[in-house]
């Protein structure tokens, strides 16, 4: 039975040439000519070539036990032939599982749970090395005038501060007509309505003033800083920067950090002003209490160490937006979809760290009796 594949020897019989796909037609036909073969009087001196299909027809004519023991009697064969040899064996003795595992409710749950955990925790762990680089970086420039970008901050402040204070003013003005309105209703059954002018006073001077400034700025400027930095990245702006011995992080991110910081107190004592003067409207409107009664009753009652303590949560809550904005804007990969995911991103990080940061600070000046 001489051919270019197999070779008689006696009672031996030489497996040879190229067993390799471009002859896988030929060589099937070739061995189902030869039913008489026995896998016991195979021999393997070496292949010219093979691979996968070749590999997979001496498997079928040796059999799988006796190939994964080839290195035991094929010992002149190559090693890594004989890798494959048994590397296809063991493939084709892997039992083929067509019934898909039913689903563990409680373990994927847990699962789910345990991949978002350690999700949040590389999210917090490169917010915190990000927080590290920006102070380390203005630390560096604070004493080197030259190296402020006094232009780019102006143009910031005037994009995220100047020009969402409309929005921040009407936003304010109507849920201090709300809050007061509420207060009123409340309030009326005891015949206490005049202590409307306390809660929307203590309400806007230490929370919502600040609070509802933060969250218009995370939803409007974070999310502007992420889309415009993930497109610098898109287009490999920002590496083009790194390749002329730029910093991205002095030129793109304190500009924007030092605008928030700058913006967002302004925006609160808007904010601030503007909750007061709908709380006065609903009191002037509603209550028959007049606007000079209002600001007596304010200044009687309403200590600054209120309108200071509201104050005083602005610049790090600017802080954390203006750089939860600019690292999602530093991980977007390219794509129209990161760019967008990372913007969404940016938006719910900055309020939930808001509402956090808010809570935290309102517990320790509690406890402070601020």
């Amino acid at each position: 039975m001489p051919n270019e594949w197999i070779t008689q020897q006696g009672e031996r019989v030489s497996l040879q040439g190229e067993w390799t796909l471009r002859h896988y037609a030929a060589l099937k036909r070739t061995l189902q000519q030869q039913d008489s073969l026995s896998a016991n009087a195979v021999t393997l001196p070496g292949f010219e070539g093979l691979d996968t299909a070749g590999a997979a027809l001496i498997v079928e004519l040796l059999g799988v036990e006796k190939t994964k023991q080839v290195g035991e009697w094929a010992t002149d064969l190559p090693s890594a032939q004989q890798a494959l040899l048994v590397r296809i064996a063991e493939a084709m003795d892997a039992p083929l599982d067509s019934s898909p595992k039913s689903p563990n409710r409680p373990t994927d749950t847990l699962a789910t749970v345990g991949q978002q955990m350690v999700a949040l925790w590389s999210q917090q762990r490169q917010l915190l090395g990000f927080i590290g680089l920006v102070l380390a970086t203005f630390t560096s420039l604070v004493f080197r005038p030259r190296r402020w970008r006094i232009t780019a901050t102006v143009a910031h402040i005037q994009q995220s501060g100047f020009n969402a204070v409309p929005i921040v003013a009407l936003l304010t003005f109507m849920v201090g007509a709300v809050v007061a309105f509420l207060g009123a209703t409340v309030l009326q059954d005891f015949g206490a309505t005049v202590y409307t002018i306390d809660l929307v006073a203590f309400s806007f001077l230490r929370e919502f003033g600040v609070l509802l400034a933060a969250i218009l700025l995370a939803g409007r400027t974070a999310s502007a800083f992420t889309a415009q930095l993930g497109a610098m990245k898109s287009n490999e702006e920002i590496d083009a920067l790194k390749t002329q011995g730029l910093d991205p992080i002095e030129l793109l991110v304190l500009p924007r950090v030092i605008a928030l910081l700058i913006s967002l107190p302004l925006l609160t004592f808007v904010g601030m002003l503007s909750g007061l003067a709908g709380g006065a409207m609903v009191a002037a409107l509603s209550l028959d209490i007049s606007i000079s009664q209002f600001l007596i009753t304010l200044q009687k009652d309403v200590s600054v160490t209120h309108f200071l303590v509201g104050l005083s949560k602005a610049p790090v809550f600017a802080f954390v937006i203006a750089v939860i904005g600019c690292l999602e804007g530093f991980k977007v990969s390219g794509s129209a979809q990161s760019v967008g995911s990372h913007t969404t991103s940016s938006v719910v990080q900055s309020i939930f760290m808001v509402i956090l940061l808010d809570a935290l600070a309102a517990l320790f000046f509690m406890e402070m009796g601020w």
